[in-house]
């Protein structure tokens, strides 16, 4: 570990980095300690510092043995950007399994390589660091009741470039021969994700009509702000969702078997994205929701395919930073912008008339 000394670097992390949204205490609990345990390989130590025990949710986090985004990384003052999954979790079906309780004073240990969702392959000198927030239920609850905010030290890593692709290319390798055995959607999920797509589009246009000279109120319940900046944006993303979700021919590759090594279909994860791979996987769950909800937040298959499609690259590359309405309210502008769910709740809350 090394201090740093650099304004733009420290800025440029700040500002990757920070999640702004409501602390459970002053100061977090949590104390996050990251190391090297490889050439990429990061070891996290999370430790309780609080006087009471925390149940906090490992789908998507640090705890979760999928590889979500758990490390921010750059080389000198670029942000290295990071290619993996990006998981769509109802938080309504977690059960006792998704949570991983952390008692008071107790550290728990995760491990992961950094080389699996960055591309390190130019090796040299790097830093590491995590950050973010984990959501939490109270003990004898599945249901979320706040986030706990975290930040770790910054570690500086010299990598060996050929070493760290190795690492990405047996992990990729891994995905491409799966893909390549696994059979598309067929049946009533073929009829289901089809149709799912048409709706998908059909939502876009709707919100991006809305989000160019809707509602001001609307503007500011989801992205806190109704500025014309701000409405271009989303008009340009949901404009981008249209274009992605008008073929079911072209466009991203949307498969309905769990085709991730190891697998990503965990409990309460209804579909996810592989944007650097360009495909979308709908998970058993998926197909337990409803083709549209009339729901104001309702989770639907449209709804949930307009979520996915703001994770690819062309569309807009968001990022997951929550999950539902009442967490999307504590995000930024900033940060709704980036945020999938964001997009997904506010179609879908126009379409059910909210």
């Amino acid at each position: 570990m090394k201090f740093l000394a650099s304004v733009s670097f420290l800025a440029a992390l700040a500002s990757a980095a920070v999640v702004d949204i409501t602390r459970r205490e002053t100061e977090s609990p949590l104390e996050v300690k990251i190391e090297l345990s490889g050439n990429s390989a990061v070891r996290a130590s999370i430790t309780n510092t609080g006087s009471s025990a925390i149940k906090v949710l490992k789908t998507g986090s640090i705890l979760d043995t999928v590889e979500v985004e758990k490390s921010q990384v750059f080389l000198g003052n670029e942000k290295i950007a990071f290619d993996g999954v990006r998981l769509m979790v109802d938080t309504a079906a977690l059960t006792e399994e998704s949570f991983r309780l952390i008692s008071a004073g107790e550290t728990v240990e995760v491990e992961w390589d950094v080389a699996i969702g960055h591309d390190l392959s130019a090796g040299g000198d790097f830093d590491f660091t995590t950050a973010g927030a984990l959501s939490y239920a109270e003990e004898d609850s599945t249901e979320i009741a706040g986030v706990v905010p975290y930040s770790s030290n910054v570690l500086h890593a010299h990598v060996d470039g050929e070493a760290a692709a190795m690492v990405r290319r047996e992990f990729h390798d891994m995905l491409e021969k799966r893909f390549a055995v696994q059979s598309d959607c067929s049946g009533t999920q073929r009829t289901a994700t089809v149709n799912a797509i048409s709706a998908c589009r059909s939502l876009a246009v709707t919100a991006a009509s809305w989000a160019s000279s809707g509602s001001a109120a609307k503007m500011n319940e989801f992205f806190k702000s109704s500025t014309s900046a701000t409405r271009s944006t989303v008009v340009g993303v949901f404009n981008r969702i249209a274009s992605e979700c008008g073929s079911t021919t072209s466009g991203a590759r949307q498969h309905c078997r769990d085709i991730y090594p190891g697998g990503a279909c965990s409990n309460g994860v209804v579909a996810y994205a592989v944007p650097a791979q360009n495909y979308v996987v709908n998970c058993p769950y998926y197909f337990t929701f409803p083709a549209r909800s009339g729901s104001c937040y309702g989770i639907s298959h449209a709804s949930t395919t307009l979520h996915e499609a703001t994770h690819l690259r062309h569309v807009a590359g968001t990022t997951d930073y929550c999950y539902g309405y009442s967490c999307v309210q504590r995000l930024s502008t900033a940060q709704n912008l980036n945020n999938a769910d964001t997009y997904a709740l506010y179609a879908q809350s126009i379409y059910a008339g909210c």
